[in-house]
């Protein structure tokens, strides 16, 4: 697969998870932030976690930036591969997008653990997402050398 192709994969990635987090609400069983003092914001089975309206307006809106952020980087990916790959900006972009994607891995160990096969399938992703967008950083930098 060459560098445009793996980029235009990582816009196909990036689609995959905006999607994946509109359905937050759903997947979690999130109620809206109201301006009440405490919202039960998920409740699964047994387990009610109660949240003031702070922390759960809070939860998200950081959950709509990040589905922002990823249809950002999704529409650069298809529309802009080449000049991700020929401009110091791109390849800028390219390493951050990387490294955003190999925090997120670390931040799942650190959290989830691997106890949990949905926990090794996102670790899995999340290493592949970082590495959607290093192959093609590494492969233009050493090629420029």
């Amino acid at each position: 697969m060459g560098n445009n192709s793996l980029i235009i994969f990582g816009g196909v990635f990036h689609t995959g998870f905006a999607i994946f987090h509109l359905f937050f609400w759903r997947l979690f069983k999130w109620k809206p932030a109201r301006r009440s003092e405490y919202v039960t914001m998920l409740e699964s089975g047994k387990e009610s976690v109660t949240l003031t309206h702070i922390n759960s307006a809070v939860t998200q809106i950081l959950n709509l930036c990040l589905t922002f952020v990823f249809i950002v980087v999704a529409y650069i990916s298809f529309f802009y591969s080449s000049e991700l790959l020929s401009s110091s900006l791109g390849r800028t972009l390219l390493i951050c997008i990387s490294v955003f994607w190999f925090l997120r891995t670390i931040e799942q160990l650190i959290f989830f653990g691997l106890k949990k096969r949905l926990s090794v399938i996102l670790t899995f992703l999340f290493i592949i997402g970082s590495l959607i967008y290093l192959i093609p950083f590494i492969t233009v930098t050493l090629l420029q050398r």
